[in-house]
């Protein structure tokens, strides 16, 4: 299984970007795909979760109104759309899947919950 994140870069604040966690060879159709991030001497933490079990989204308080998670309909892509963006949400960017289809963000255990991740990619918000 490997996943793959691309769309990160540097925008000016209160612009937007777009990320896509490519997901290549989980055959399953129910799992989640959870976007963490982690700045420079901080911790990883939860930003959004989407479960294609039933469609349904998680947000960290942070982000909820200005993010959004979504997925194509043959669930090989999952898209963060970041919207209205701040210098505090400069981080790399981390997508990862939970092979039973829950969604984990907010939790103390969410970055333990996943089974696999992708490499990230850098998000930088500046003027």
């Amino acid at each position: 299984v490997q996943l793959v994140e691309s769309g990160g870069g540097l925008v000016q604040p209160g612009g937007s970007l777009r990320l896509s966690c490519n997901i290549y060879g989980f055959t399953f159709d129910n799992f989640a795909v959870g976007w963490f991030r982690q700045a420079p001497g901080k911790d990883r933490e939860g930003v959004a979760c989407f479960s294609t079990v039933d469609g349904s989204t998680s947000y960290a308080d942070a982000v909820k109104g200005r993010f959004a998670v979504s997925s194509d309909n043959a669930k090989t892509t999952v898209d963060l759309q970041m919207n209205v963006l701040r210098p505090e949400d400069t981080a790399v960017y981390y997508c990862a899947l939970e092979a039973s289809g829950l969604c984990w963000v907010n939790q103390s255990v969410a970055v333990y919950e996943y089974d696999y991740w992708g490499q990230g990619t850098q998000v930088t918000v500046s003027s």
